[in-house]
């Protein structure tokens, strides 16, 4: 059974799906598997009355509408995989209905809130000092933390203030405001050196093991400085992302620019922050972001 789940698993990295996901659906999976396999169930057996009936064993557990729904996702992708390796006779998930997914309005800090937490890094020493730098770029430029522990040195031009995000197919430069700016030149000079272990190594952002930031270390040190800041919301790294979104917004861009900026396929994503039409240009970042000048 492991075997054949390790083998969806890289056939997923295979068609470059992102950590996150390649991490939830395993995570799901795994448990799916663990459930049936208590059961003296084998999963190349179940009938679409045993989806159901973990289903109903996700809502007694108590799981929220959204996991359960990514749940199912991640089940139906699994079987279309065991069904063209025609290890299955048919996908047990495929017309399952999951429980509908309320959006939920994103929670935003306000800028003082923000200002807060980008006060709590002791740049007295590395640690600090890398910490604020992340802060400071996560901010300035609404991208996911996917994105900002993928950024290699290379990505940083501070002649032009910008950063070059890749993600896939997709490319975009991203402006950066003076405070990001001089931090990311803080630290490439004087902080970064002192932290990685090798010349060759590439990436920005380091941890203390001298290898490239994880998403896991990232989300330790947010909920490091949220509790200094005494922030009572909750707090994600996606929680500065629409941070970043509603502030431009407020002062002045355009939603197209935002869109641009965070790097959505389609529109209406970004119009879940406002249904302003606000007029303004890329060039304008410098007036519209609060910590450019």
């Amino acid at each position: 059974m492991k075997l054949i789940v390790d083998e969806f698993i890289e056939n997923l990295k295979h068609r470059q799906a992102s950590a996150n996901t390649v991490a939830s659906y395993e995570r799901d999976i795994v448990k799916f598997s663990n459930y049936f396999e208590n059961k003296s169930k084998k999963i190349f057996d179940l009938k679409k009355t045993d989806m159901n009936d973990y289903i109903e064993y996700l809502e007694e557990e108590g799981k929220s509408n959204s996991t359960i729904s990514r749940t199912v996702a991640s089940i139906k992708a699994f079987y279309r995989y065991l069904l063209n390796k025609k290890l299955v006779e048919e996908n047990i998930a495929d017309k399952v209905e999951a429980p509908k997914v309320d959006r939920k309005e994103p929670i935003i800090l306000t800028t003082s809130e923000v200002e807060t937490l980008l006060e709590q890094p002791d740049v007295s020493d590395l640690k600090g000092q890398r910490d604020k730098t992340m802060l400071e770029v996560l901010y300035a430029t609404g991208i996911r933390v996917t994105e900002l522990i993928s950024l290699n040195v290379d990505d940083v031009n501070l002649n032009n203030n910008y950063i070059s995000v890749k993600k896939k197919n997709t490319h975009r430069h991203i402006p950066i405001g003076n405070y990001a700016s001089k931090c990311l030149q803080t630290y490439i000079e004087n902080i970064r050196p002192l932290l990685i272990r090798t010349e060759a190594e590439k990436c920005l952002f380091i941890n203390s093991n001298g290898q490239k930031m994880t998403r896991q270390g990232f989300w330790k040190i947010l909920k490091q400085y949220k509790d200094q800041a005494k922030i009572s919301k909750e707090l994600t790294p996606h929680t500065i992302r629409h941070s970043f979104a509603v502030h431009m917004l407020q002062n002045g861009a355009e939603i197209k620019t935002v869109k641009e900026l965070l790097g959505h396929t389609d529109i209406a994503s970004t119009m879940m922050y406002t249904q302003m039409t606000n007029l303004g240009s890329k060039d304008e970042y410098m007036k519209t972001h609060p910590r450019a000048l």
